[in-house]
């Protein structure tokens, strides 16, 4: 796990940075999900249902944002072909994100952050800023283009 990322895109610029993972590039995304979510009472629960995991590899961004606001602790990814084991791709406690697989990092859009985490560490305007950010679909943490008027 690291702080700096290998994706030459992407442009962290938060005074408060989660550590870093690079495991869905590695396997293309292809594998089973599974979610660690908190329940209304409370209690934590263990969802991965296997209609996600196709949708989930094309669009990296629903793996964080597929249960409302809050639910989601901790998101597990085991990669095709490996029998019994779950890397870890996202971790919150609390209200920080301690950890996060550069892929959605890199997916992940400004209205997806101020929706669904807004009292974390992903919602940072400087961040906003730096990469250029104008409405709710710019992405947060890869360098959106300037629009030039001619």
């Amino acid at each position: 796990m690291r702080v700096n990322p290998k994706n030459p895109n992407l442009v962290m610029a938060m005074a408060e940075q989660p550590m870093l993972v690079d495991i869905l590039t590695q396997c293309n995304g292809e594998g089973e999900y599974r979610w660690i979510v908190k329940t209304k009472l409370g209690m934590t629960s263990v969802d991965g249902r296997s209609f996600d995991n196709d949708r989930c590899s094309k669009h990296p961004e629903c793996i964080i944002s597929g249960y409302k606001k809050g639910a989601i602790q901790t998101v597990q990814f085991k990669p095709k072909g490996i029998l019994d084991y779950y890397f870890t791709i996202f971790s919150r406690t609390g209200k920080k994100v301690k950890l996060i697989d550069e892929t959605i990092l890199a997916n992940l859009t400004v209205g997806t952050i101020n929706s669904m985490y807004d009292n974390t560490n992903l919602m940072d305007m400087n961040q906003y800023k730096s990469v250029n950010s104008k409405s709710w679909a710019s992405k947060a943490f890869t360098m959106n283009e300037v629009e030039v008027n001619v």
